[in-house]
């Protein structure tokens, strides 16, 4: 996955975090707008991953 998909990931999970969700939402989801189709799984892969970065809870 490029940087710049892995960084907005992550600033995703964080303004979620925070409690702004319609930002984190947006940010997320105008990232897999932008990703390619070979992408589409290792950012599955990283979201299944990294669920708790949503959340600030360690399962």
């Amino acid at each position: 996955m490029r940087a710049s998909i892995h960084s907005a990931l992550k600033q995703s999970a964080e303004l979620t975090r925070q409690g702004r969700l319609v930002d984190g939402l947006a940010v997320g989801e105008a990232a897999i707008k932008r990703s390619t189709d070979d992408e589409q799984s290792e950012i599955r892969q990283w979201l299944d991953d990294h669920a708790d970065d949503f959340t600030g809870q360690v399962s």
